[in-house]
Order: structure tokens, then C-alpha cells, then sequence
């Protein structure tokens, strides 16, 4: 028996002048191709305890024109699939062409998990929630022919039984990327994240398995550079001292997402440098409207900002992660938001439109006031267009105004102050 695992992912954008724009910053470009040199961890995961009376292959979406010929040829049982909001049409399209050849594909990630009835037009089976807890027994529902349309686990996956992920899976790229989870979930419930609820509750992976996992890709590349796939490392664990020491222990140099408040804890910030960490994405979200859910994410602009020098000042790079179009948002506060981020001191910025997921409290919102564009499909879910009719201004003033943002923004001058920025963080590190 043979299984084909096929994960669309990657950075898309559907509306032409901001695809043109994009095509000119720096910042967006560079993160792009970073996104898109990502392993999917969740299938790697998979295949990691996948029985020895199965064999499997990998197959990414964005790197071939003939994807549905590369996997039928090799003859497989089941295709597993994964894939992202905007992504999403996509895949489904890829399922009815192997429904053609009657090969059974089971299609997983966030957005089935959300729309699992959508999901069952397009492929046979659909793995909502965590794919370890249905794994094994979708594989022998596939030996016998009795694939059940949805399946659903009964609790969340206990990730101290997580299997160590087939790394090796992922094949060589140019530059090289590792991904690790060290936890699933958030304790925040933040309106517009599509990640932190959808899975079940905020779960911490133990130590021991993760330093195992962390000594299996030290195994294939000596120097890597990893990515935590976590919603918000180090919210809501008991001992993150802890974590902290043992990925030191392994010498590697990684990027995380966290929160804001880890740069009140000095201790915690030196601790974070030393452990290996280079960047840190932190969520200042809106600058004019405070998301249901945020809990203590939420306080004043300078306490956030001094945070960030803090956690700069050891010699980390802070991603400042904004979003613009937020109920309240205007043509100038647009403008505002492009000044603020042109005057912080953030290494790196990132600049995205509110986009209301399927399965979050703001597409819930945004659905029961009759807001959401109704001609606008899933491909232009991307973080990049409007799918949704602001409460302030038009749709088409919000799209120039973004675009007008992002340039601002990410304009060459913008661009090298950051890189002086950065320069100057390195500098901190070596003190």
C-alpha cells in the first residue's frame, strides 16, 4: 500500500495591483519565498507513523506543472492532502482529478476542519482537527475500502504521544528549512486567528520530545535554521526556562512567533537569545481597534514598544505583525499606521489585511452582519485582498489605502533604516 502526501501551501495573492506591488517589496518578496521553502510539519508528522506495511512519498504543490501525473505514477492507495484557505479551491480541484482515476484522497488542515461538510463535495474523506488522532485508522478504513467521509476525534491529541516527524521527507532546498512544534493551541483566543482554537485547547509538547526531534534534523544538517510552528511560544508554559535550555543545548538558530510580553521579563529575553533565537514575530494587531479574545496581549503602544527595545536590546530581531482594515479603519489611519511603523524601531514588519477564516469569531461576526463579499471566493483569502466590507470606508478605498500602507512601508528608505536596525540588533547579540 502506498500513500501520496500533497500539501498546498505557500504565500498567494489574488488581486493584480497588489500582486504588481508585491513584486517590489523587499520584505513581502523575501517572506514569500521563506514560506514557500517550508515543509508542510503536519504531513512530515504523518508520515512519521505511517505503519512499515505502507509506503509513502511527498509531493509539493508548487514544485511541479504535472502534479497529478508525479503522483499517479506512483500508483498510490490514498493521497493525502492538506491545504490553506486560499489554497484550498486548489486542492479540491486536485481531488476530483484523482477521483477521475479513482485513486481515494482524505484532505486535512484548518480550513476542512472549518468547513468539513464544503469539503466532502470534493474529496472522499476529510481528517478534521488533529491528524495523528485519525491517522491509523483512516489508513485501514483505506486497506479495506470503507473510508468514512469525516473524521473526527474524540479529544484533542496528547502531544506527549506526538511520533517524531519523517524530516528526511522533505528532500533537499536552497536555503534549507526546518520546521518544529513545540506547542498546539494558544491560551489566547484572539478574534481573528485562524490557529488557536480550531484545534482544540493550548497543549505543550514535553521537552524530552523535542530535543529528540531537534537531535533527528541536527542529524541532516549540521547548521539548520528552524521555524517553531507554534501559535505563541512560550504563552502558557509552566517552565519555559526549560524549553529554552534545551533547544541551547542544541545549537541551532531559529525564528518564533510570541507575544509582546515575554520583553517584560529581561531574564526571559536573555534566556530567549541564548537558546538560539534570531527573530521573534510579535502581534501588535490594530492600532485603532482592540480584537475581542486578546486578553493580556492587549495594552498601551509605548508599553509595547519598550517591550520590543527590550527584547532588541539582547540582540533578537522583532517582526512587528500588523494588521490593517480593522472595524474604525480609515483612508488616514492607514495613513497613521504607515508613519508609526516608519518611526518604530521594529527590524522587520509585517503588513497584512484583516482577513476574517472560516471557524473564527470574526467570520462569524463579519457573516451574521452580511459583510463578506459574496463574489469573492476562498482563493482571495490570502492576508493580501478584501474579502469583507469595511464599517468605515469602502472596499475600494481600503485596497488603495493598503496599497499606499504597504509602500510607505516597505519603501527603500523604510527598507534601510530597518537594515541599520538590524545591524545594530546583531551588534547587541555579540556584546
Amino acid at each position: 500500500m502506498h500513500v501520496a502526501f500533497v500539501p498546498f501551501t505557500g504565500l498567494r495573492v489574488r488581486e493584480k495591483e497588489m500582486l504588481e506591488m508585491g513584486m517590489l517589496l523587499p520584505g513581502l518578496r523575501e517572506r514569500a519565498e521563506a514560506l514557500s521553502g517550508l515543509p508542510a510539519l503536519g504531513l512530515l508528522t504523518l508520515a512519521g507513523m505511517t505503519p512499515e506495511s505502507w509506503t509513502y512519498s511527498y509531493h509539493r504543490s508548487s514544485d511541479s506543472e504535472t502534479l497529478v501525473e508525479d503522483v499517479l505514477q506512483t500508483k498510490p492507495d490514498l493521497v493525502a492532502v492538506s491545504a490553506l484557505t486560499a489554497s484550498v479551491l486548489e486542492a479540491y480541484q486536485f481531488c476530483e482529478q484523482l477521483k477521475v482515476e479513482n485513486c481515494q484522497t482524505v484532505i486535512g488542515g484548518l480550513h476542512v476542519t472549518a468547513m468539513p461538510e464544503e469539503a466532502t463535495g470534493y474529496a472522499d474523506s476529510v481528517c478534521v482537527g488533529d491528524g495523528e488522532s485519525s491517522w491509523l485508522e483512516i489508513l485501514a478504513d483505506c486497506e479495506n475500502r470503507t473510508l468514512k467521509r469525516i473524521y473526527r476525534p474524540s479529544k484533542a491529541f496528547d502531544l506527549s504521544a506526538s511520533p517524531m516527524p519523517d524530516f528526511a521527507l522533505q528532500g533537499k532546498r536552497n536555503p534549507q528549512r526546518w520546521t518544529i512544534q513545540t506547542q498546539r493551541g494558544c491560551p489566547w483566543a484572539c478574534e481573528f486567528c485562524g490557529a488557536s482554537r480550531l484545534l482544540g485547547p493550548a497543549r505543550y509538547k514535553p521537552v524530552n520530545r523535542i530535543a529528540k526531534e531537534l537531535c533527528a534534523v541536527k542529524n541532516l544538517d549540521r547548521t539548520p535554521w528552524i521555524e517553531l510552528a507554534d501559535d505563541n511560544t512560550l504563552a502558557g508554559r509552566k517552565d519555559s526556562f526549560e524549553l529554552l535550555e534545551e533547544i541551547g543545548k542544541a545549537n541551532v538558530r531559529y525564528f518564533t512567533e510570541s507575544d509582546w510580553r515575554i520583553g517584560t521579563d529581561p531574564k526571559l529575553v536573555r534566556a530567549l537569545a541564548d537558546s538560539g533565537c534570531v527573530q521573534v514575530l510579535v502581534g501588535i494587531e490594530s492600532l485603532n481597534f482592540r480584537y475581542s479574545g486578546m486578553g493580556k496581549k492587549t495594552s498601551e503602544l509605548a508599553k509595547i514598544l519598550d517591550a520590543v527595545d527590550t527584547i532588541q536590546d539582547a540582540g533578537i530581531f522583532v517582526n512587528g505583525c500588523f494588521i490593517a482594515g480593522a472595524d474604525g479603519e480609515t483612508p488616514q489611519s492607514l495613513d497613521a499606521m504607515g508613519t508609526f511603523i516608519r518611526e518604530s524601531s521594529l527590524a522587520e514588519v509585517q503588513l497584512t489585511l484583516q482577513t476574517p477564516f472560516p471557524g473564527t469569531g470574526l467570520y462569524r461576526r463579519l457573516q451574521r452582519d452580511g459583510r463578506l463579499l459574496a463574489d469573492r471566493d476562498w482563493s482571495w483569502y490570502t492576508l493580501f485582498d478584501v474579502v469583507f466590507e469595511p464599517d468605515a470606508m469602502t472596499v475600494a478605498e481600503l485596497e488603495k489605502g493598503f496599497r499606499r500602507t504597504g509602500l510607505s512601508v516597505f519603501s527603500k528608505s523604510a527598507a534601510a533604516k530597518r537594515s541599520k536596525i538590524r545591524k545594530q540588533v546583531w551588534s547587541n547579540r555579540k556584546k
